[in-house]
Formats: structure tokens, C-alpha cells, sequence
């Protein structure tokens, strides 16, 4: 699934094309690509036609873009992209993409905006908005914390919430309503640089040590938004289609068996959660049983 860097990129793909267009027309070419609004297809494609939409906002992994006009004022457009959805800006001429689910056209005439999802585990809805927020926050993600590229975001309150769990620090850094926009892949990528096991218990954090991990996850986030971020396969592109290249320089992340950069000891992998958790056995000592 993408991650914050990802999921970051795609939202100025459609800051930057699609905010302040009149959508004319709306196709649904899969029920299952809507199956989160309740009402069905028909009244997802009624919400949406003729509302301009607004710049694209996002929290952690998920994706919105505020809606306005008679028929949006107070909703907003959730996109949930899953393993394999992506939201596509392309001009209409361009032949329909294989798994093309949604279709929104504009009365400019310009780009379409298209929803393509090879898997379907993503989708589409026009969700009510929470009460006066100015950034549209659609009310099923309101509990969603804010993420560390969030100017808003509290570094001494995160610390503190770290710290005073009764978890270890992987799932910690998983937990959305602690932290949002860290999965797998940058959870292990800020362990690595901040030499901590993914089992270490978080009650025997010091402060400096929290901090210092947010500060890793911060960096190689923005580090993977500086290349469009990463990428390894073709299902997740920006809106114009193009991959990141931050799988060039993951560190620990899918490099079982190869040399660490900074001790030389072979990278590994352990089964985690119905996941993979990569570290070095040297940097990252497993913590003692208690």
C-alpha cells in the first residue's frame, strides 16, 4: 500500500491539475471501485456532477479533495488507492487503461481524472465533511493523527504518547492513531537509521531516543518525496503515470543478504505481523527477553 511520500505525491498531481474544474460527467465503470458509498454508483456519480473541486488535501495515507458548489459544500471526495489504485490525469485521447474503474470529465474539455485499480482493494466516495474545518477532513478519518511532514504536527506530545506505550516500537510507529503515514517500508528505513530492533519495547525509550527516531522517519520520508518516492513495481505511479526511484536508495528495506552500509553484516528479514521486517543484526541488536 503507499505510503506518505507516495500518497504525497499524487496529491500534488491533483493540486495541480484538477483543483478548481467543474466536473461534468462521472463514470463508474465497477460497482466494487464505489462499494464505500453506501447509496451505490448512481449516487456517487449525482454528488459529484457538477461540483468544482478543491485543492487536494492529505493526512498520512489518505487522500481528499473538498468539494464545492450547491449539490458539495460540506463533502468531500475520499480516494482509498489500497495496493494497487491510482489516480490518473490524462488527456482524452488516450486509449482507456485496462482496470479503469472511475472516470470524472470536466467542462473544460481538459484531462480527465481517472481512477485505475488492478486489484479493486481501493475505491472512491463522497464522504461528509467534519463541521467547519476548512480542509474539508472527511468525518471517517477525523481520528486519523497527523503525520511528521504536518506543520502542525506535536514532536513532544508524540514523544511522550511513544513512550508511555505498552507496545514495541514497529507496531508503534504502524499504530495511525499515533503517528500516520508510516508503514512498512519507512518504519524499517527510520529503525535503521536510528539503530533500533523493531521489537524494542517502548517503555524503555528515552526521550532523546524517540525523538531521534521521529527525526529518522521525517528525513528518509522526505528523502522518498524528493523522487517521486518508491516504487516497485507498476502499480503505484503519480497522476501523470511516472514511477519514484526511492527503491534505489532504501537501506534496509528488501535488502536480505546484502552487506549493511555501515557495518558490512548481511541484512535480514524476519516474518512480522504477516509481514517482513528488515534490519541489521549488528546495528540493531534484538532486545534481551525481560
Amino acid at each position: 500500500m503507499p505510503e506518505l511520500p507516495e500518497v504525497e505525491v499524487v496529491r500534488r498531481g491533483l493540486a495541480n491539475w484538477v483543483a478548481g474544474r467543474t466536473v461534468e460527467d462521472v463514470q463508474v465503470l465497477h460497482p466494487r471501485a464505489v462499494r464505500r458509498q453506501p447509496a451505490g454508483a448512481a449516487d456517487f456519480a449525482a454528488r459529484l456532477t457538477g461540483t468544482t473541486l478543491g485543492s487536494a488535501q492529505r493526512r498520512g495515507k489518505y487522500l481528499w479533495v473538498p468539494l464545492q458548489g450547491d449539490s458539495g459544500t460540506g463533502f468531500s471526495l475520499i480516494g482509498h488507492l489500497g495496493m494497487s489504485g491510482q489516480l490518473l490525469v490524462q488527456d482524452p485521447s488516450v486509449p482507456d487503461e485496462t482496470h479503469l474503474r472511475v472516470r470524472l470529465r470536466f467542462t473544460d474539455g481538459g484531462r480527465e481524472l481517472r481512477f485505475v485499480d488492478q486489484r479493486t482493494f481501493g475505491g472512491l466516495a463522497v464522504e461528509e465533511a467534519e463541521d467547519g474545518d476548512p480542509e474539508g477532513t472527511p468525518l471517517s478519518i477525523a481520528h486519523i493523527a497527523r503525520d511528521p511532514l504536518d506543520p502542525r504536527f506535536d514532536d513532544e506530545a508524540f514523544v511522550t504518547a511513544l513512550r508511555a506505550k505498552r507496545t514495541t516500537v514497529k507496531r508503534a510507529l504502524l499504530d495511525q492513531t499515533l503517528i500516520s503515514g508510516v508503514g512498512n517500508i519507512y518504519a524499517d528505513e527510520a529503525l535503521w537509521r536510528a539503530r533500533l530492533h523493531y521489537d524494542r519495547p517502548t517503555a524503555g525509550l528515552t526521550r532523546p531516543q524517540g525523538a531521534l527516531l521521529l527525526g529518522h522517519a521525517r528525513e528518509v520520508m522526505n528523502a522518498a518525496l524528493a523522487v517521486g518516492g518508491t516504487s516497485f513495481d507498476s502499480l503505484y505511479v503519480n497522476v501523470n503515470g511516472e514511477s519514484g526511484y526511492f527503491s534505489r536508495d532504501l537501506d534496509a528495506y528488501g535488502r536480505e543478504g546484502e552487506p549493511c552500509g555501515r557495518c558490512g553484516t548481511p541484512i535480514r528479514r524476519a516474518a512480522w505481523m504477516n509481514r517482513s521486517s528488515y534490519f541489521c543484526p549488528r546495528c540493531q541488536r534484538i532486545p534481551r527477553p525481560r
